[in-house]
């Protein structure tokens, strides 16, 4: 049937960001009863889940407590709620298995989609996207265009492509080296026997990995190296506060990376065993301290301050943390600071030379694993749909180059600064708010998209 005034989008990537744009828009369809078809476009074919919540593995947790994960803005303990309704004793401040919130999202799309019957119309397409470009009905529509199957008419399109890695060694090794992990939630890592394994990385994909590894391997050891070799610090122990208490009024306006520096050491010098308290309670407000910032001080802050940010913020799971402290108590895990200088293949492995504040170190190792989280430079992603979208000045590199610019509804801006109907959630809008990765900020990203859509003035739509 079809339908006057309704809304056609599609949404690219089907992990936690593509799923949650998709959850808020179904939801503000079925709440204004306009009509929408939905187009979910994915390599894989699975939606929901997402790389990151993935994994099998019980004892891989995730790093927030559970009344934080909520994918509703304006529901915020619908997660509790879900595991209350499957009989689990849940409360706020449990660190739940991450394949249970993959599981999670994928049930909160199909409640939405059962929502919204009769509205909406959901089309599922295992595909790769190879280009958006106008539909040349003056109309300001897309084409999407998909490899092997019959391009797609939209209004908007929603990128959601996901953290994305770097590969340290692309190019370096030989190509299909079987004991080289280039990407360890690509599926599940096949480390067959005990030998020592090499993780490049010491961040929460390190901690996991550590953890399955020992486990699965009990003679094995793992050697993990950065740059910093600084670990993620722990969660507090129990229950879990939903918001941190109210503390020092937070700056209005900081005119300098020193500035905001400065007014951190105070924070947490006020009451050190509260520092948890206190970088919660910045966080809400980092997109905007970050645009505060010129590009020499955020280039400055990526450079020397970063890390330091990352492993108080991104904190481990209170569990996660012991078991890791147990491994390297044991000496069945070793933290370097350094870095890889060269990796040698051989018949069992590789020989790895470490360059560390004491010196040189070698290592032989059985495996190499790549931790190494985000790939710090957009135009080197393997994705060929942003390699498209950049070369054919649909959109351009934010100044830092981490993501993509946008507007502050978050539509691409193309090579002369205007607007596109393209959307882009999460990671690619890194390099402009900075907090844009974890779950409570990407919800709030879907629902402002699903608000500016049903906003724009809609076409016919076959429901």
């Amino acid at each position: 049937m079809t339908e006057p005034g309704g809304l056609r989008v599609a949404v690219v990537g089907a992990g936690a960001s593509g799923t949650l744009a998709a959850v808020h828009l179904l939801r503000a369809a079925a709440d204004r009863g306009r009509p929408l078809r939905l187009v979910l476009v994915d390599r894989s074919g699975e939606f929901g889940p997402g790389r990151a919540y993935r994994t099998d593995d019980p004892a891989h947790l995730l790093n927030t407590p559970a009344a934080r994960m909520s994918a509703l803005a304006d529901d915020p303990d619908h997660f509790v709620r879900w595991n209350r309704e499957l009989g689990r004793d849940v409360d706020g401040g449990a660190f739940l298995p991450r394949g249970e919130y993959g599981r999670y999202l994928g049930e909160a799309l199909l409640a939405e989609e059962r929502r919204a019957r009769g509205v909406a119309v959901v089309e599922r397409v295992a595909a790769t996207v190879t280009g958006l470009s106008d539909d040349g009905s003056g109309g300001g529509g897309l084409v999407v265009e998909l490899a092997g199957r019959a391009p797609v008419r939209v209004d908007f399109a929603v990128l959601a492509p996901g953290v994305g890695g770097g590969d340290p060694f692309a190019g370096l090794l030989p190509t299909g080296s079987p004991r080289y992990v280039a990407d360890p939630w690509d599926g599940p890592v096949a480390i067959t026997d005990d030998s020592p394994v090499l993780v490049l990385g010491t961040g929460l994909s390190m901690m996991d990995l550590a953890i399955s590894v020992t486990r699965a391997h009990p003679a094995a050891v793992v050697h993990a190296v950065s740059r910093h070799g600084l670990l993620p610090r722990p969660h507090r122990t129990g229950r879990a506060p939903v918001a941190p208490p109210p503390g020092p009024g937070l700056p209005e306006h900081v005119g300098s990376l020193r500035d905001l520096l400065g007014f951190a050491r105070r924070g947490v010098a006020a009451d050190p065993d509260r520092w948890r308290d206190f970088v919660d309670r910045l966080r809400p407000h980092a997109p905007r301290l970050w645009q505060q910032l010129d590009l020499t001080d955020r280039r400055r802050f990526l450079d020397r301050v970063n890390r330091y940010w990352d492993v108080h913020r991104h904190r481990a799971a209170p569990a996660t943390h012991r078991r890791v402290r147990a491994l390297m108590g044991t000496g069945r895990l070793h933290v370097h600071r350094g870095r890889v200088a060269c990796l040698r293949p051989v018949a069992d492995g590789f020989e790895a030379d470490l360059v560390t504040p004491a010196g040189p170190r070698s290592l032989r190792v059985g495996w190499v694993v790549n931790a190494t989280g985000f790939r710090g430079d957009v135009t080197d992603r393997p994705d060929p749909l942003l390699r498209r979208l950049l070369d054919d000045g649909t959109a351009r590199p934010d100044p830092l180059g981490l993501g993509l610019t946008t507007g502050r509804d978050g539509r691409v801006l193309d090579r002369r600064g205007a607007p596109r109907p393209v959307f882009v959630l999460g990671a690619l809008r890194r390099g402009e708010l900075f907090e844009s990765t974890a779950v409570p900020e990407i919800r709030a990203q879907a629902q402002a998209v699903a608000a500016t859509a049903m906003a724009v003035p809609g076409r016919e739509v076959t429901t």
